[in-house]
């Protein structure tokens, strides 16, 4: 019987860990940039069209960063794997409760091996899909290097000893496209070939991709 041909994944998503910005921000930041935290998530609520959740000593253990005025848990819907359909829910998470190859390299190429799967791309998030986290914050100075460090762990930690099989996916600053284009060249420089943005940036509050602004 002939072999199937191993799958390059190109949407898959990986759950940053903790140490993420404490070994790869620069220390200047570091009082400044999230930080992780494992509290008790409250009740899911639905607020002026967006969706807010509280922290709660009673509830369930959950894993946080916490970065300015952003409390960001994870939840079983955003680490889904090995669970079963009906457990997908908003729940809080932590790592602990988490496949580990959900956020260890070493242990997703395992996983990889499991599934047939030959190299896999990996959205962020925390970050959100393309960076959202870092362009909504307060002190740019600060979501700059954050954007900077994420993409160092990503290419030196998560993908650096891979072999290949673990592909760069990397953030910009979306919030001034000449540091974006900066960020862009710094990544490209050492091989990376992608990064994440948004299909209708306009939906962010940024500029339309028909507009010129994001113009070579």
């Amino acid at each position: 019987m002939t072999e199937l041909p191993r799958i390059v994944s190109v949407d898959d998503h990986v759950i940053e860990p903790p140490h993420l910005f404490e070994t790869w921000l620069p220390a200047k930041y570091r009082d400044r940039g999230p930080k992780p935290l494992t509290a008790g998530i409250g009740e899911l609520a639905y607020v002026a069209g967006k969706y807010q959740i509280t922290m709660d000593p009673e509830g369930p253990p959950t894993d946080w960063w916490i970065y300015e005025d952003l409390k960001f848990p994870y939840k079983r819907n955003i680490a889904a794997v090995g669970f079963d359909r009906d457990d997908m829910t908003l729940e809080g998470i932590t790592r602990a409760e988490m496949r580990r190859g959900c956020w260890d390299p070493k242990a997703r190429l395992a996983d990889m091996d499991l599934n047939h799967v030959e190299a896999s791309l990996c959205f962020p998030t925390f970050p959100r899909f393309c960076g959202q986290t870092f362009a909504e914050a307060h002190d740019k100075e600060v979501a700059l290097a954050c954007v900077r460090a994420y993409n160092d762990w990503m290419v030196d930690e998560w993908c650096g000893d891979s072999g290949g099989r673990l592909i760069p996916l990397c953030i910009i600053p979306l919030w001034d496209v000449d540091l974006a284009v900066a960020e862009i060249r710094r990544n490209a420089a050492r091989g990376v070939r992608a990064v994440t943005f948004s299909e209708i940036p306009t939906y962010l509050g940024l500029p339309s991709i028909h507009s010129g602004y994001w113009d070579p």
